[in-house]
């Protein structure tokens, strides 16, 4: 290849990482979603306890 051609495949993929990632800038901000934690003491009624047994 000759430089020319370097400096074009060069700039190609330079423009083509801008545009995906002037793609990815403006994705979904999911303001609507709310978190699944809901705090230190929420209810977590899948939660096995486990106990010894006494000897």
């Amino acid at each position: 290849m000759t430089d020319p051609e370097k400096e074009r495949l060069k700039q190609e993929f330079r423009d083509a990482l801008e545009r995906k990632n002037h793609r990815d800038v403006h994705g979904t901000a999911h303001l609507d979603a709310q978190s699944k934690a809901r705090g230190p003491k929420a209810h977590a009624d899948h939660h096995r306890e486990f106990r010894r047994k006494s000897v």
